[in-house]
């Protein structure tokens, strides 16, 4: 399985509580150079403020422990 694959995956596990709060999430761009992934919140997790806590505890930290090469992630 590919990195894209992995970085899928584990937000498809993610998806259904972002969901939850009527939040998306969405793959823009990963630089496996950098190990830079771009994401894109929508929905209720645009503008929210419990998007950074959303994105940096939990989305981060489970795309880092399932996918190594994912160093940083970034929403725009």
């Amino acid at each position: 399985m590919d990195t894209m694959d992995r970085i899928e995956q584990t937000l498809d596990s993610l998806r259904p509580y972002i969901g939850s709060h009527r939040g998306t999430v969405e793959v823009v761009d990963f630089d496996e150079d950098e190990g830079l992934l771009t994401l894109r919140l929508g929905g209720t997790c645009h503008g929210c403020s419990a998007s950074t806590i959303t994105l940096r505890q939990g989305i981060e930290v489970r795309l880092k422990q399932n996918v190594p090469e994912v160093k940083t992630v970034q929403a725009i």
